[in-house]
């Protein structure tokens, strides 16, 4: 069968055994709900749709925002052979076919070929690489629609031949609006049912949707099918969706930006913030202690002495999590990160490390000077191991001016307490000894 063969473009009759979201799939660029900061009027992405000029693109964005969609009005607007095949069925034998017969296409006809492949990210590195020589030829322009970050899952080469665009989470007005034309549209949608629906039956669908038309449209459908003459109100809503399912993918770019989210809110000291991602987190099914250990590291990078206390609070949370598992060690975590959030901040201790690290890792590895090693032999002590060590509990006040660095990092100062909580009084009780080391 040639894929690329000419034939008669005609709008295909209504399935009416197809799911409602699908029967409602936007056909034109006028129909589209939602985007318009991408293809708005005016906006580049539409000017290169209408004119039929269009460039290889990537779509990312969540689920139900319309990447597919967007590509099957590209295919009734274009001019070019259009070919879609998904990354989940389709392995590189299908890829080289394509490729193969988009050139031969070009050569008998100079007639550009669209390739639209849904879940660009589920092909491998060399499955990705089969496209680019196409691309490089312009035999064919890559239509790319992916859930994951591009900058990880799409070929470096290929992604620096394309444009990316960011398709967002639609809005509840969108959603809405979206709920309002299948209830209207009897020729695709369920406008010969005649329902009803209330503006607050509506929302909580919006709501429940959480951006993502699909979802929206089959809790519509399902809702149509057994309203049985009841209004479509918030309270028949919240009995068919129990509970909202979160974006949230534990392997995913998600998890990091969440976790990023709960990190940089206790940095800044923001309860609220805090305990809201967290609860984004656990309550999409993100490992409790991942979390954690998580709230384990910020207490030492973020708080460290300026409470010291901090880092046995997350610790005790870590235990108890452990201990009494889920839901019930939420709030352990809650408590944690609420602590954590509102107690004094320094990453002194972590710069401290970093600068040490640094210094262990670059510089010359001096050795342990004399007076610091033990001496439990003859031998050793007669090479002056542990010669003038000064035990500090023999001091007057508990320390003396011996030297701990080695000669090379001598008065290196790798630790700076802040003038923040318990670091106040370190910094103070330092400059009180360093003081007291002079003088002697």
């Amino acid at each position: 069968m040639d894929l690329f063969a000419d034939e008669p473009v005609s709008r295909p009759a209504v399935d009416r055994d197809a799911p409602l979201a699908e029967r409602m799939r936007p056909r034109t660029l006028d129909e589209f709900i939602g985007q318009e900061e991408l293809i708005g009027p005016g906006r580049p992405l539409r000017d290169a749709i209408e004119r039929d000029r269009l460039r290889s693109i990537i779509l990312w964005g969540p689920p139900g925002t319309g990447k597919t969609t967007l590509a099957r009005v590209i295919a009734n607007a274009t001019q070019a052979h259009f070919i879609a095949f998904s990354a989940v069925l389709s392995g590189i034998k299908e890829i080289r076919e394509v490729m193969a017969e988009a050139e031969q296409a070009r050569r008998r006809s100079g007639r550009r070929t669209i390739l639209f492949i849904d879940e660009i990210h589920r092909f491998n590195r060399a499955q990705q690489d089969a496209f680019l020589p196409r691309v490089e030829s312009g035999d064919i322009v890559l239509i790319g629609a992916t859930t994951e970050n591009p900058s990880f899952e799409v070929n470096s080469a290929l992604l620096s031949r394309s444009k990316v665009y960011v398709l967002q989470p639609l809005g509840l007005d969108a959603i809405v609006e979206i709920l309002r034309r299948s209830m209207q549209d009897a020729e695709r949608g369920l406008g010969a049912e005649k329902l009803n629906a209330t503006e607050d039956g509506l929302a909580a669908i919006a709501k429940y949707a959480n951006g993502d038309a699909r979802v929206a449209l089959n809790v519509l459908e399902m809702a149509a099918g057994m309203a049985n003459g009841r209004t479509l109100d918030a309270a028949l809503i919240a009995e068919l969706a129990q509970s909202r399912a979160l974006l949230y993918d534990k392997s995913g770019e998600e998890h990091y930006n969440l976790i990023s989210a709960l990190h940089k809110s206790m940095r800044n000291s923001d309860p609220d913030a805090a305990v809201y991602w967290l609860a984004r987190m656990l309550e999409a099914g993100e490992d409790p202690l991942y979390v954690a250990r998580r709230l384990v590291r910020f207490a030492s990078e973020d708080v460290g002495n300026a409470d010291p206390q901090a880092l046995s609070i997350a610790v005790a949370a870590k235990d108890a999590v452990h201990f009494i598992g889920m839901p019930e060690g939420n709030t352990a975590l809650a408590q944690a990160a609420i602590y954590l959030a509102t107690a004094p901040k320094s990453n002194a201790v972590y710069k401290a490390y970093l600068e040490a690290a640094e210094a262990a890792g670059t510089d010359v590895a001096e050795p342990v000077p004399l007076h610091l090693r033990n001496a439990p032999t003859r031998l050793m002590k007669e090479l002056r191991y542990g010669k003038n060590y000064r035990y500090a509990h023999d001091e007057a006040d508990g320390i003396s001016d011996m030297e701990c660095l080695p000669p090379a990092h001598r008065d290196r100062r790798f630790y700076e307490p802040t003038d923040r909580g318990h670091e106040h009084e370190i910094r103070n009780r330092l400059r009180e000894w360093r003081q007291k080391r002079k003088k002697s």
